[in-house]
């Protein structure tokens, strides 16, 4: 993923896309334990593509990433019931 194209994106969308990378990075860790991963250069991939959206969610003045993060998980987790 290129930096232009994160930068196009909303913070909303950023955020998303850096949960989705982060349980992709999860799953290729899993894979290289296992020695199941076919292509070792996508860990370095999702953990560069997991930098440059940090890097365009502090050029916007976002703080607390990691709490954000942590508040978006735990409200998904709720699901739509009240």
């Amino acid at each position: 993923m290129k930096i232009g194209e994160l930068r196009e994106m909303k913070t909303e969308e950023l955020h998303m896309e850096l949960d989705r990378l982060r349980r992709h990075q999860f799953d290729l860790r899993s894979q290289a334990v296992t020695e199941k991963l076919e292509n070792p250069a996508q860990l370095t991939k999702t953990k560069r593509d997991i930098a440059r959206i940090f890097t365009v969610l502090r050029e916007r003045g976002e703080t607390g990433i990691e709490e954000q993060q942590y508040h978006l998980n735990t409200v998904a987790g709720r699901g739509t019931g009240k």
